[in-house]
């Protein structure tokens, strides 16, 4: 397979899975750790690396070394393997997600940011999500009628935090998970309600349904809820570990433990809280957004410049949210119906932002 963001936790935890089951590595696609890049070069001998930075290619050891978006199309060009997991952060993973796509590969999708900006446009058929919540609800999905899908989320590292304590709230608090480690982007995301908003969208283009929701469950056991049109309801349960998505999109089927099970005496119970739009204000356009999926992309954008002013401590957690709504408002237009077009309104939404 070719792995992309392969220094990640996706990444780390996709390559586990490779060793595991002996699927080879062709190529490898890393960042800035370019450390445990040629630690991840030494186990698994890719036959291509990319990376980010050209200033890192003399570090790196490999004698084929791709460099930039460019360097990752053109390597995902020279590649054999049919399998491509995406597990780059933010819209620089959305013209590979297109190029594999568009050379007939099967793509295992972590860049959610591919399908928030061009849902529309890309070839879902061909695409596999590596997510807890949209394998979750695939999960329960068995050709019975749908009248509903509900995702869980966590709430983020200022779920329990005081109302009127979260707008002082720093970036390293920000990252304090209260579940789990992941990268920042996501982190953030997870602490403005934004990544939720975010999968709700995917949810809508993996699967047709209309009738979408995210709910808080503190202990991030249960993933995902299907109301089915005869009145009942089923809920995925799995302790949290990418392992198990990522296993089922490599592999397709699987018929061994990749997970503990879940020990109910041990949980002893559940709680669920609505998601406020006073702790997490992106909420308040999510229902629009819903009806106007096509406008990801300026939710996207928004988003991504709104984190840089976060972390540049030019803005605050809240006003983070508030640059991204007053941006969907303003191209309350937008609607790609090319991926040139996609490219085009996110520069403009980016160079809104910067004013």
């Amino acid at each position: 397979m070719i792995l992309l963001g392969s220094t990640g936790s996706i990444g780390v935890n996709a390559l586990m899975i490779a060793k595991r089951f002996g699927i080879d590595i062709e190529a490898l696609c890393a960042g800035k750790n370019i450390t445990l890049l040629n630690e991840q070069i030494e186990a698994f001998h890719p036959k291509y690396v990319a990376i980010s930075d050209a200033n890192d290619a003399l570090h790196v050891k490999h004698d084929r070394v791709f460099v930039g978006e460019e360097g990752i199309v053109e390597m995902l060009s020279l590649c054999q393997s049919q399998m491509v997991v995406n597990a780059l952060v933010g819209f620089v993973g959305l013209r590979p997600s297109i190029e594999t796509l568009r050379l007939g590969k099967r793509l295992a999708l972590a860049n959610k940011e591919s399908l928030v900006v061009a849902g529309h446009l890309l070839d879902t058929s061909k695409i596999t999500p590596i997510d807890s919540e949209h394998f979750g609800l695939w999960y329960l999905l068995n050709g019975r009628s749908v009248s509903r899908m509900t995702i869980t989320a966590s709430g983020g590292a200022f779920r329990d935090t005081p109302l009127d304590k979260i707008a002082s709230m720093s970036p390293s608090d920000a990252l304090k998970h209260p579940n789990w480690s992941m990268g920042s982007k996501i982190t953030i995301d997870s602490a403005t309600m934004t990544n939720k908003l975010f999968e709700l969208l995917e949810a809508k283009w993996l699967f047709g349904c209309d009738n979408l929701d995210a709910i808080i469950e503190p202990k991030s056991i249960i993933h995902a809820f299907v109301d089915f049109v005869d009145g009942s309801m089923t809920a995925h349960l799995a302790n949290a570990d990418m392992k198990l998505p990522i296993a089922y999109a490599l592999l397709g089927k699987v018929e061994e433990p990749i997970l503990p099970s879940v020990n109910l005496h041990h949980i002893g119970g559940f709680s669920f809280q609505s998601i406020c739009e006073k702790r997490y204000p992106i909420w308040e356009i999510k229902d629009d957004v819903l009806k106007n999926p096509t406008r990801g992309v300026v939710i996207n954008a928004a988003n991504e410049m709104a984190q840089a002013h976060f972390f540049n401590g030019k803005i605050n957690i809240l006003e983070l949210a508030e640059l991204t709504k007053r941006a969907y408002r303003a191209f309350e237009d937008a609607s790609p119906q090319s991926l040139d077009e996609v490219f085009e309104i996110d520069r403009e939404v980016r160079k809104y932002c910067l004013q």
